[in-house]
C-alpha cells in the first residue's frame, strides 16, 4: 500500500483475498474528504463497489481508471459531508 496526503494505492493483487476488503475499508476511512484511493486488482471488482453501495451510500465516487482483462484499476473518492444546511448525513459524526 502506498500512501500520499491526498491518495492512497492499495495493490490488492498479492494479498490474500480474505483481507482484501478489510485493507480496502480500513484505508478508504483514513481519508479525509476529496482523497482518493486507488485500487489495483486481478479482476473486476463489482462486488466491493456493492459493499460500498450498503457501508457507506452517497460517501464516495466509483471511477474506473482501466478495465481489465488483467488489471483492474479504480478511483475511489471519498466524498465531503454535506452539513451546508445544519443537518448530518448520520455516517461522519456530526462533523
Amino acid at each position: 500500500m502506498t500512501v500520499s496526503a491526498s491518495s492512497a494505492t492499495v495493490d490488492v493483487r498479492t494479498i490474500s483475498p480474505r483481507d482484501r476488503h478489510s485493507l480496502i475499508f480500513s484505508t478508504f476511512n483514513q481519508l479525509g474528504a476529496g482523497e482518493v484511493l486507488e485500487l489495483v486488482s486481478d479482476h473486476d471488482p463489482k462486488p466491493l463497489h456493492a459493499q460500498f453501495m450498503c457501508d457507506v451510500p452517497g460517501k464516495f465516487s466509483w471511477d474506473y481508471l482501466e478495465q481489465g482483462p488483467a488489471t483492474w484499476r479504480v478511483a475511489i473518492t471519498r466524498l465531503k459531508s454535506d452539513h451546508s444546511n445544519g443537518g448530518c448525513c448520520g455516517g461522519c459524526g456530526g462533523a
